[in-house]
């Protein structure tokens, strides 16, 4: 699992280690012993787990939480989005700045977003459920 420092601090892209062979795939979504690496220490405690489908072209966010601001570990599983966060730490540096990334069934790349962010997403594919 790779951890991914963007230009924001605390807003981290992961790469998470794919092990394939003829039968699929496998992947950790989650590593608390991975995560919580002293040099790259991602503050994580998750209380809730959540799932969307969105068809092509819907937008959704920017959301945040207001007075108890809430971190995000995003995956997508199948289809594409242009994910985003921006800073509303109002004493943070990088306050206004945002960062996006794609995230799809296909790179299975995650983004985690800490407390304090706005996040939204555009979902660039059609999303049915199964």
């Amino acid at each position: 699992m790779q951890l991914i420092e963007t230009k924001i601090k605390d807003l981290w892209i992961i790469e998470p280690n794919i092990y394939e062979d003829p039968r699929g795939y496998f992947m950790e979504l989650w590593n608390q012993d991975k995560f919580f690496k002293a040099d790259q220490h991602l503050p994580l405690s998750f209380v809730q787990d959540n799932m969307s489908i969105s068809h092509k072209g819907v937008l959704r966010g920017l959301h945040f939480q207001k007075p108890y601001p809430q971190g995000k570990l995003v995956t997508v599983i199948t289809g594409e989005i242009y994910d985003v966060a921006v800073d509303l730490r109002t004493d943070s540096p990088t306050f206004g700045e945002w960062e996006g990334v794609v995230l799809s069934g296909q790179n299975k790349k995650q983004f985690y977003i800490p407390e304090g962010f706005a996040h939204g997403f555009l979902s660039l594919q059609n999303n049915r459920p199964v």
